[in-house]
């Protein structure tokens, strides 16, 4: 983890969010997850929709930057989805760029954002862009949107 941040230049303030393959691999990060957090799940995964909960006690303080909570999420993106799969566990999976760099969309960009600062880049072409993932808080009710992005929660969504 501390890899990932320093070749982002990512503050350690700023906790990561895991990829998971199921429903069921949440229950591996997230102390509890409500029953709200599972309709969200079943309504919007796979999808761009980053789920904060309450983490478990044991997860590494960096990955949480100590706040107490882990945001989940199951990528529409098929390699995304397979590599978690093959793994077994959840993947710690920030952008591909510089800390409050644009989003990159093709390998190439990803090298000239990170360059010598990662080992790999997997190519597996162009992403489809757009607007990021939502991050919808759900440790507080109603659930506050950390960040707007392709998902826009309901009312209901929101008051759970």
């Amino acid at each position: 983890m501390a890899r990932i941040f320093q070749a982002k230049g990512r503050p350690a303030d700023k906790p990561l969010l895991v990829l998971v393959d199921s429903l069921a691999m949440v229950d591996r990060v997230a102390g509890e997850v409500p029953a709200r957090a599972r309709r969200l799940m079943e309504r919007y995964w796979p999808g761009a929709l980053t789920l904060v909960l309450h983490a478990h006690a044991d997860l590494p303080t960096a990955l949480t930057a100590g706040t107490g909570t882990i945001g989940v999420r199951l990528s529409s993106h098929p390699i995304a989805r397979a590599i978690v799969a093959a793994l077994g566990e959840p993947v710690t999976a920030p952008s591909a760029n510089p800390h409050g760099a644009s989003g990159a969309r093709t390998a190439d960009e990803v090298i000239a954002g990170l360059g010598n600062r990662v080992e790999l880049v997997l190519d597996g072409g162009p992403t489809p862009g757009g607007p990021a993932s939502t991050v919808l808080d759900l440790t507080r009710r109603p659930a506050v949107v950390l960040r707007a992005g392709s998902v826009v929660p309901t009312p209901e969504d929101l008051e759970g």
